[in-house]
């Protein structure tokens, strides 16, 4: 999917940079999608709303310059420096998730403890991880940048990183799908709970009056939690 067209009344583009399962699987399936297609199938005052993929980095410096032309589904206040939700019109979340630490049952690493300095710890470009980012610099770990948690699963398996920091929804769908019965170790990070939220520009408070309400009642509709039980 590439650049889409400026936000009408009618047309909303609903943005993401997550291009990895099971956020993202293709243009209909994956979460992301998935959401994108129920609020169609609401029919919220007529408006349509279309899924694109941006960057990281073009999506926070459109949000940082006011230039977003749309939504972005997915997002947690924290990761894009909103932590008191007062830059941004934020929904209710709509799905639950949180950061693991994952490394190797043979070189396992534990948060909180102690480890080699130099240790290679994958993490996504971009994302800010509260407690996790003091912890790894006092270790004096090595960031590894990655573009998705993905990669980084793939680099901890082929041994290029001792551990990575993930979120629990796409390690364990990363596990189901590829077979993987064992071989690695995952602990909760603490206070680290990375709830999925809709963030809407203040520019577009009417858009937001519409889709809020509709976001909080969404634990109450048995087909959203078929939808969610899939991924």
């Amino acid at each position: 999917m590439g650049a889409s067209a400026p936000a009408t009344a009618d047309r909303v583009t609903v943005y993401t940079n997550a291009t990895f399962a099971p956020l993202f699987i293709d243009q209909k399936t994956g979460l992301y999608p998935e959401m994108v297609a129920y609020l169609n199938q609401l029919k919220l005052d007529g408006i349509d709303f279309a899924l694109e993929t941006m960057p990281r980095k073009r999506l926070q410096a459109q949000l940082d310059n006011g230039t977003l032309d749309g939504i972005v589904i997915g997002m947690a206040p924290q990761w894009v420096g909103d932590a008191a939700q007062e830059k941004f019109l934020w929904t209710e979340p709509f799905a639950h998730d949180a950061f693991v630490l994952v490394s190797r049952d043979t070189n396992p690493f534990f948060f909180g403890q102690p480890s080699q300095a130099g240790a290679r710890i994958g993490v996504t470009l971009g994302y800010v991880y509260p407690g996790v980012d003091e912890w790894i610099a006092q270790n004096q770990f090595v960031r590894d940048d990655a573009a998705t948690e993905e990669r980084n699963l793939d680099k901890l398996l082929r041994g290029r990183v001792d551990m990575i920091v993930v979120t629990d929804s796409v390690f364990r769908y990363y596990m189901r799908t590829h077979r993987f019965t064992g071989g690695v170790i995952s602990e909760a990070l603490p206070g680290t709970a990375s709830d999925r939220r809709i963030l809407v520009p203040k520019s577009q408070r009417g858009l937001y009056d519409k889709l809020a309400p509709a976001i909080r009642k969404l634990a109450e509709d048995p087909r959203w939690k078929m939808i969610q039980s899939r991924y």
